[in-house]
């Protein structure tokens, strides 16, 4: 996804739309810190929570404070949380939001960006380590156990659906997708998705947006840890 200027471009403003101006952040899945690397640009301390070795030795060396995992964040500690194409990848992720919520102070921003529809689900999942795809409900349901009220839920990129759903039918075994294919992508179908988005985005999307927060009286996490 390298190659998906457009997409990455479209998270990025995502993420700065929510926290920008935020003192501190916490990016739940870092990467490399692509995402982690602007937000700071804006003079927001980001603090990093990657599982990967290698990932995470290279956010050290670019002087962010990075973590294996939440346990090692103070509670209550962050105002903003922002999480792209993770969640699927986390075998309990109703515990994981239990988790985040937690770190978040009282009043606090979460934006979760997920892949969307069980119906999506091919061997570009698997190939990837998803578990699973979200309905908006689901997703939904599990932040509000999490003790989260939600502040928007939309399904994303309505073109990329059928995309997807394509090359479930006719894709490879191995879950592999040419990187022509994701240029051709990027350059032409997104940008229009997203323009059909103000139409579709209460009915289908290959993606799920979600801003939710904590709500500012609350002393505890939620129902579900």
């Amino acid at each position: 996804m390298q190659e998906a200027h457009k997409y990455n471009d479209y998270l990025l403003n995502l993420v700065l739309s929510e926290g920008r101006g935020a003192p501190l952040a916490l990016d739940f899945g870092a990467g490399i810190g692509t995402f982690a690397s602007e937000l700071r640009k804006y003079g927001t301390r980001v603090i990093c929570v990657e599982p990967d070795p290698s990932l995470r030795r290279r956010l050290l060396v670019n002087d962010f404070e990075a973590h294996e995992s939440l346990e090692l964040i103070r509670e209550k500690s962050v105002a903003y949380i922002y999480s792209l194409n993770v969640l699927e990848h986390i075998e309990d992720d109703l515990e994981a939001l239990g988790e985040l919520y937690r770190r978040l102070m009282p009043g606090g921003t979460l934006l979760i960006y997920v892949p969307a529809f069980q119906i999506l689900f091919s061997s570009a999942d698997k190939r990837i380590g998803h578990k699973r795809r979200y309905t908006k409900a689901v997703l939904v349901r599990r932040l509000e156990m999490a003790g989260f009220e939600v502040d928007q839920a939309r399904y994303v990129d309505s073109l990329g659906f059928w995309v997807a759903l394509l090359f479930k039918i006719i894709g490879n075994r191995e879950g592999r997708v040419s990187p022509l294919a994701v240029k051709i992508f990027d350059k032409w179908i997104f940008p229009l998705s997203l323009t059909l988005d103000h139409v579709m985005s209460r009915f289908a999307g290959k993606n799920i947006l979600v801003v939710a927060h904590r709500p500012r009286d609350a002393a505890q996490g939620g129902t579900c840890c």
